[in-house]
């Protein structure tokens, strides 16, 4: 595929070589299609830039799309579990489920018998695509991002290399979160997975989405996609954990959908990689719906985060509250840019925005940019964003009881980020996002 080695000045890859690549897949039709339309958008859509308001902050051009190779969406051989997986699992928790997914293909996947006894199922996208063909195609295959996120949806779903599919039937209330490792092990390659989990009246799951990698030589592309969904009365809890190693460029689009009277919690962190974006839209389809956004993210050297989110109040009488934190130091840095909408008959809508950030170091530097769109004249809506300096008198203190200044200042960051974790419900996924920023701060 030489076209394939192009630079980002030929970054949209050839028509020729795309069907070249797809035409040597065995896959279920619904896949091939939904693939194929998606190349067909990929190739007409401009690249966004920085003339982009959404894209002001963070330079693609710099991300060289074209001199990667596409991982092949094949059938992988069941792995066992790695030592690295059951040494996070062993201080994880209880899981209820197990998926391991390495450079974009399913390498493992299981599922307690006790919940599938339930009628829970967890399986590969590609066996969704033909055991529950109308459900994917609803859910995931329909969706369409904003036009800032196009794009990058567009190659994300042209590129599809594997996922899994959870499905919580009515009534069912999982006992503990799947736990999904998204490992990338090859440099120089772009690779795209996907998350989809539905939920069905009254019944509760959680999920927890961690991406791994040793640091990298060359650089490489990440590109997933999430949607979660809940029927009315429902409760979800998502988790996407980052914790990439440097030359790693990671890009996530999420699409969630609460329907009435239920209640879904995102969550991401940010910790590794060396250019991380994270595209999260919460829909609350449904009266009484409540969606809980939450964030956080740790940077160092010269990483850089971006958050991009949209509530969407498409229904009457529902909650959102977006919180989300982030600590830098060194010359890292971050932007947020956040919108609430309210459509026009979304009356009596509560609806909170909060960007907190502190910077540890001179060269550290973070950008907030809430925003409002409201059509009703009956709604509770209120954004607030801050940036600031780490508290010299709390380092002082900190220090006289014998802590040098990283060690307060670390210890300063989990306690800044302590208001976010707090407000994870389930113990399992809590302690797994604690442990992950111990590891990242030092603590």
């Amino acid at each position: 595929m030489s076209t394939m080695t192009a630079g980002l000045a030929e970054s949209t890859l050839a028509s020729a070589d795309f069907r070249a690549f797809a035409g040597g897949l065995s896959e279920p039709a619904g896949i091939a299609e939904v693939r194929a339309a998606a190349w067909e958008r990929y190739v007409a859509l401009p690249w966004p830039t920085k003339k982009s308001e959404e894209w002001r902050y963070t330079d693609l051009s710099k991300v060289g799309f074209g001199a990667l190779t596409p991982t092949l969406p094949t059938i992988a051989p069941e792995e066992p579990l790695s030592a690295e997986v059951h040494a996070v699992l062993a201080r994880s928790g209880d899981r209820a489920g197990i998926v391991v997914l390495r450079d974009g293909q399913v390498a493992h996947l299981e599922l307690a018998p006790e919940v599938a006894r339930a009628g829970v199922v967890l399986c590969s996208i590609r066996d969704a695509a033909v055991e529950h063909a109308g459900l994917l195609r609803r859910t995931m295959f329909d969706a369409r991002p904003g036009p800032a996120e196009e794009k990058l949806w567009s190659l994300h779903l042209a590129l599809l290399g594997g996922g899994y599919f959870l499905y919580v039937p009515r009534g069912v209330r999982m006992p503990a979160p799947v736990h999904a490792f998204h490992i990338v092990e090859r440099e120089g390659t772009i690779s795209s997975t996907h998350s989809l989990v539905y939920s069905e009246t009254s019944a509760r799951a959680a999920v927890i989405d961690e991406f791994l990698s040793d640091d990298l030589g060359a650089e490489t592309v990440s590109l997933h996609g999430a949607t979660v969904s809940g029927e009315a009365d429902s409760a979800i809890e998502y988790v996407a954990l980052q914790r990439y190693g440097r030359g790693v460029k990671h890009f996530s689009t999420q699409h969630i959908v609460a329907g009435r009277d239920s209640r879904v919690v995102t969550f991401n962190v940010a910790l590794g990689g060396d250019l991380s974006r994270a595209d999260v839209t919460s829909r609350l389809a449904g009266p009484g719906s409540n969606s809980e956004m939450l964030a956080l993210w740790f940077g160092d050297a010269n990483q850089h985060f971006d958050h991009h989110t949209l509530q969407h109040h498409a229904a009457p009488h529902a909650r959102s509250d977006l919180l989300f934190k982030g600590a830098l130091t060194d010359k890292a840095s971050s932007v947020f840019r956040g919108l609430i909408r309210v459509d026009k008959g979304a009356q009596l809508t509560d609806a909170y925005q909060t960007n907190r950030n502190l910077l540890l170091s001179d060269g550290a530097h973070a950008s907030a940019l809430p925003n409002l769109e409201i059509e009703a004249d009956d709604v509770r809506c209120s954004h607030g964003a801050t940036i600031g300096q780490v508290d010299d008198g709390q380092l002082f203190y900190l220090m006289t009881r014998g802590l040098t200044r990283r060690q307060a200042e670390r210890l300063l960051v989990f306690g800044f980020f302590d208001e976010v974790l707090g407000r994870l419900p389930m113990e399992g996924v809590r302690a797994r996002v604690r442990e992950a920023i111990e590891e990242k701060i030092g603590l």
